[in-house]
């Protein structure tokens, strides 16, 4: 019975990753064919995410809504983070393509390692160390950061890249934050993504105004009556984010945490392999390697835990 509790684990977790590992390949889809902007894209997601989480709690846990009082100052500060790394990673698919793009959010793991030292006092071990060096070189391989002309040619796709890591560290903080004050993780997707959505609806307003001077919202609707462009947003909304966030956290139900997190860091694998048969991208050599060493760092740093 535990058996096969645990392969049904195995399986959910496997599905989650497949399905978080197409995410950069609808956003860079997105892009590229539709020419849809970073920010709007971003909103929409996440609007769509908070939907479909609206529509599963009222169908199946109606109890979930209810969020302490004291808790709605750090859910909006959460929200916050999510709303400024759902941006940056759509910028750096932009600029990266989706597989570099996947692999440099994967320094996120050593930046949290290195933000627990500075703001928790963590400890580290040998391993850690070896593991977060590993991480980091990996992503200098990866972005072409080692190269001064990358620095040239593109140099936001190696900050967005970057950044896009830095963000998702902070927001894992955020996420042991809210399990330890007992936030129900459900309850917390909830209200981040929600949140994220108010913040990224403000941003779009922003951007017009730096751009025209007043907020025009046309770019909100870019898609306009591309019945084709709204539904594949809708699915990235929905199935790779929702589906993948969901069965992730259905996996843990039969998994340790930290073997869960070992399924997860196939994600740069399977993102590879989409963008190679869909959108013809190809890692070079060296971007393989750099991406070996941050996968390898990561492992390690699992183990380490």
């Amino acid at each position: 019975m535990a058996h096969s509790s645990k392969s049904r684990g195995y399986v959910i977790a496997l599905t989650a990753t497949i399905l978080w590992s197409s995410t950069g390949i609808f956003i860079s889809y997105l892009g590229k064919n539709y020419q849809l902007p970073s920010l709007v894209l971003a909103f929409w997601r996440d609007l769509f995410v908070s939907f479909g989480m609206v529509v599963g709690l009222s169908l199946f846990n109606r109890p979930r809504f209810q969020l302490d009082p004291s808790h709605w100052g750090f859910m909006a500060a959460y929200g916050f983070v999510l709303a400024v790394f759902n941006s940056i990673w759509t910028f750096s698919v932009q600029y990266n393509g989706a597989a570099v793009a996947t692999v440099m959010a994967f320094s996120s793991p050593a930046m949290t390692a290195i933000l627990s030292k500075i703001i928790f006092k963590e400890q580290f071990s040998t391993i850690k160390i070896i593991s977060i060096l590993l991480s980091l070189a990996g992503i200098v391989f990866v972005s072409g950061a080692f190269d001064p002309s990358a620095w040239n040619l593109n140099p936001l796709g190696i900050i967005f890249g970057l950044s896009t890591g830095l963000f998702f560290a902070i927001y894992n903080l955020q996420g042991k934050h809210a399990s330890d004050t007992k936030i129900d993780s459900w309850t917390a997707l909830l209200y981040s993504f929600s949140f994220a959505t108010i913040f990224l609806f403000l941003f779009n307003i922003g951007s017009d105004l730096l751009i025209t001077s007043q907020p025009v919202f046309t770019d909100m609707l870019w898609l306009g009556n591309s019945f084709s462009g709204w539904g594949l947003l809708f699915f990235l909304g929905v199935v790779p984010t929702l589906g993948g966030f969901g069965l992730y956290t259905l996996s843990i139900r039969y998994l340790s945490p930290t073997t869960a997190n070992l399924i997860a860091t196939l994600e740069p694998a399977f993102t590879a392999i989409w963008a190679y048969f869909l959108l013809s991208e190809i890692l070079t050599g060296t971007q393989l390697f750099g991406g070996v060493l941050v996968l390898v760092g990561v492992i390690l740093l699992r183990f380490s835990d």
